[in-house]
């Protein structure tokens, strides 16, 4: 990861960085880059600025990780929330202060779908957050309380069946908020520090691109619109609109995980040999490069999540998509597809068009001539300068034989002896 140089005019004492919105892997890799700026530049106090609903497990134990692993001292201020991932951040820090309207708490670990996780999961996240209350000098029950239901705790909120999140005063109280303040200079100040003398930290464009990108609900609406966008682009002229949202959307998909650390360039070579196998599909019998590019971009997808149940989930969904979109073009809006009118002939003959399979000689009728060949009931005959395959009405006809013409249906032309019981023209 690409670290920005911190300037001599940027270096100052205190560096205070935000904790926004969901706690997802992009923000972990900021958090990370904002600490080493900080211990590059010789800072002697880090604060971290929180307001968030919580987010992603493996996010939070990874942010943990950076705190704990730092000499610089941190302090948490809870501005609005910290729940679940929110309050397990906050309980890694050294000191946590808390604004008025603040609440921290709440910290059940959920499925993507919002259903409880499993007894595995949960027994696991409640280990995390009593380790992290326990690791800074914290009272563990509150923490356990936190994410597990099963703790009675009436007198805060929190009787059995319901997560435990505490006030400001609360969390004073259970010594899990050093103290109430009003601003982030009431903080700097509280720590010993001028607010002059500090740095702000900010997500770089690429970072918040990459924390949008990243989000959990982002990533299935990003490959369902680049499944959608290919499979219009199939099925309409050219190359144009639908075509560029599919690849816009997934090169974007692979930018910001590759910007947050997710995806390797292992990825981004099974994803380009993917594509390179289906191209071939086309011009190889078998089906086998076909079948082989559409494994090796799943794979390339499944290796670039941030895990594989989510990233499963989520091709599911565009999938999904993908088939009821196919199904909607292709019988409702009536879109065609160019590749197949390629190579299926798709034109017809038909005969209001003035196509024919055979020309017919209706005026041949009552045309006299002579049988050049016995007719059993098949042969020839000559009427005039031409000669024509012809057929008996079904009695036997001898070589040289004087025969008119009685009736032609389409490329068969029936003849009589001439003088048998009918009128023939001269």
């Amino acid at each position: 990861m690409l670290l920005a140089p911190v300037s001599v005019e940027a270096a100052g004492e205190v560096y205070v960085v935000p904790v926004e919105e969901t706690v997802e892997k992009g923000m972990a890799s900021f958090i990370d880059r904002a600490i080493t700026e900080a211990e590059d530049a010789g800072a002697k106090q880090l604060i971290f600025e929180i307001d968030t609903p919580g987010g992603r497990v493996d996010a939070a134990n990874e942010i943990g990780e950076y705190l704990t692993n730092t000499d610089v001292p941190t302090a948490a201020y809870v501005t609005s929330r910290a729940y679940s991932a929110g309050s397990y951040i906050a309980l890694n820090m050294d000191d946590i202060y808390m604004k008025s309207q603040a609440t921290m708490g709440a910290s059940g670990v959920i499925n993507s779908d919002g259903t409880a996780a499993d007894k595995k999961a949960q027994s696991a996240w409640i280990s995390a957050m009593t380790a992290a209350a326990e690791n800074t000098g914290r009272d563990p029950l509150y923490a356990k309380a936190m994410a597990d239901k099963s703790i009675d705790l009436p007198e805060y909120g929190a009787p059995k069946g319901e997560f435990l999140t505490l006030t400001p005063a609360q969390a004073v109280e259970v010594g899990y908020s050093e103290e109430t303040l009003s601003s982030m200079d009431a903080v700097v100040k509280k720590l010993g520090y001028d607010p002059s003398d500090t740095v702000r930290v900010e997500p770089t464009f690429s970072e918040n691109l990459a924390r949008f990108l990243t989000n959990p609900a982002v990533v299935p609406i990003l490959l369902s619109l680049a499944s959608l966008g290919l499979i219009a682009e199939i099925y309409t002229p050219g190359f144009g609109i639908p075509g560029s949202i599919g690849i816009m959307s997934l090169v974007l998909f692979f930018y910001g995980h590759v910007i947050a650390g997710l995806a390797g360039f292992e990825a981004i070579i099974l994803l380009v040999a993917g594509i390179a196998l289906i191209i071939a599909e086309f011009f190889l019998p078998g089906g086998i490069a076909g079948i082989g590019g559409a494994v090796a971009i799943v794979a390339s997808l499944l290796m670039s999540g941030q895990d594989l149940g989510y990233m499963a989930f989520s091709i599911g969904i565009a999938v999904l998509v993908t088939i009821v979109a196919s199904v909607l073009l292709f019988k409702f809006v009536g879109f065609q597809n160019n590749f197949v009118k390629k190579i299926v002939l798709s034109d017809s003959t038909n005969t209001s068009e003035g196509y024919v399979s055979s020309r017919s000689r209706l005026e041949l009728i009552g045309e006299t001539g002579e049988s050049l060949t016995p007719l059993r009931p098949s042969g020839s005959g000559v009427f005039g300068d031409e000669r024509l395959d012809v057929v008996s009405e079904g009695s036997f006809i001898q070589a040289g034989t004087g025969i008119i013409i009685v009736k032609v249906e389409g490329s068969r032309i029936v003849v009589r002896e001439i003088g048998d019981n009918k009128e023939e023209k001269s």
